[in-house]
């Protein structure tokens, strides 16, 4: 009775949050073309993809790809095949696409052979999924990136009192949608430590073939002690034990299963501008802290200011990822220790960002408004951030 109870809990707050992609995919879908929907398991694109067949007005057919029989009949690579299979449907769905080999030349064969069709596909793993679709697929596929819910998502069903109260809960406890039915603060770290353990390395270590998970947790504990600082690939590959090419195809893998981002230094190659570091973020606050252990409020935490300036930038690329902005996201920083926290490049336009907890009077960098005198400038706070990432 509890798992029943839970399964409805979670259908119900997946159902009261309206994700912004849906009305996107649902309107760019395209004959012959091919939707990919990626991001990191638990973040809701199963339950996105079902809401979407439900709304959609034609015939449709869904496949779960994990499922045995489902890629025996697609690795059969037969477009007549898939006609007999499609029927009278016109949009076909399949998830978890990754799981199934040579995906982007069946996917090729389909919307090349099977006239009037439209595909969507998901997949958790960015790594293995672009990598089987990119090149057969060429001039054939739209990319969408689905993240934890987004403060723009749940600022369409709260008002501004609600989203305040909950600011230190998202902090510390992250967005993703399970997190949300937890009823107490045990429940929530049992969840975030069971999605770490369980769901999300689980495409590097099946796909790649990783045997030992504990360096890939040991990368993360130290990435998440470093946030919002730059990361020395050297320092770290002291740290582990392994060489320093390792560390960065760690680093690539888990930021292409969606757990890490990273922003590289911005430069006019100025002598004085570092750009050869980047730093690292996570794509939710919750699976930070669950890494690390610490789930302390945020009146005892020595780690406030770079949680929040997680949180904000996490939050602006998610932003701009949902509304099809183009820009480019970098830091900043001298070697004269000069820095800002985030630079955004959109349409030949600057914009520089200082993140702050508590000092909303941050004063602009004396060589960045040398150099860059065209750009803007601003300082995101309590006070304004929801203008910022809604």
């Amino acid at each position: 009775m509890a798992s029943v109870s839970y399964q409805i809990n979670v259908f119900i707050i997946m159902e009261n949050v309206e994700r912004l992609l849906k009305k996107l995919i649902i309107n760019e879908l395209v004959p012959n073309r091919v939707t990919l929907l990626l991001g990191a398991r638990r973040v809701g694109k199963t339950f996105l993809i079902k809401e979407i067949r439900r709304e959609y007005e034609g015939k449709s057919l869904f496949l779960n790809a994990e499922e045995s029989m489902v890629s025996e009949m697609l690795r059969e690579r037969n477009s007549h095949t898939y006609l007999q299979m499609m029927g009278d449907a016109d949009l076909l769905i399949i998830d978890e696409a990754q799981s199934i080999s040579d995906i982007g030349r069946i996917l090729k064969l389909m919307v090349d052979e099977l006239p009037g069709i439209k595909v969507i596909a998901t997949g958790s793993s960015g790594f293995d999924l672009l990598n089987k679709t990119g090149e057969p697929l060429t001039g054939r596929v739209k990319f969408y990136q689905m993240h934890p819910f987004s403060q723009s998502e749940l600022s369409l069903q709260e008002n501004l009192l609600e989203t305040r109260q909950r600011l230190e809960e998202r902090l510390i406890y992250g967005c993703y949608p399970e997190v949300f039915i937890s009823d107490s603060p045990e429940e929530k770290r049992e969840y975030l430590h069971t999605l770490i353990s369980t769901y999300l390395l689980k495409d590097i270590l099946i796909l790649e073939g990783i045997k030992n998970s504990n360096k890939l947790f040991d990368l993360l504990k130290l990435i998440a002690f470093q946030l919002g600082s730059e990361v020395s690939y050297q320092e770290l590959s002291r740290n582990l034990g392994m060489s320093k090419t390792t560390v960065e195809k760690y680093l690539d893998l888990l930021s292409k299963v969606f757990i890490i981002h990273n922003l590289r230094g911005y430069s006019r190659n100025l002598r004085k501008e570092v750009t050869q570091s980047c730093k690292w973020y996570f794509w939710d606050n919750g699976v930070r802290n669950a890494i690390i252990s610490n789930f302390s409020p945020l009146s005892l935490r020595q780690d406030i200011g770079v949680l929040w300036e997680n949180y904000c930038i996490s939050e602006r690329i998610k932003f701009n990822h949902y509304r099809k902005f183009l820009v480019n996201s970098y830091f900043w920083r001298t070697y004269d220790q000069q820095e800002i926290d985030y630079i955004e490049e959109r349409d030949s336009n600057l914009t520089a960002t200082e993140i702050k907890w508590k000092n909303p009077n941050h004063k602009t960098p004396k060589a960045w408004k040398e150099n860059y005198p065209e750009a803007g400038f601003q300082v995101i706070h309590q006070g304004n951030y929801l203008d910022w990432i809604t």
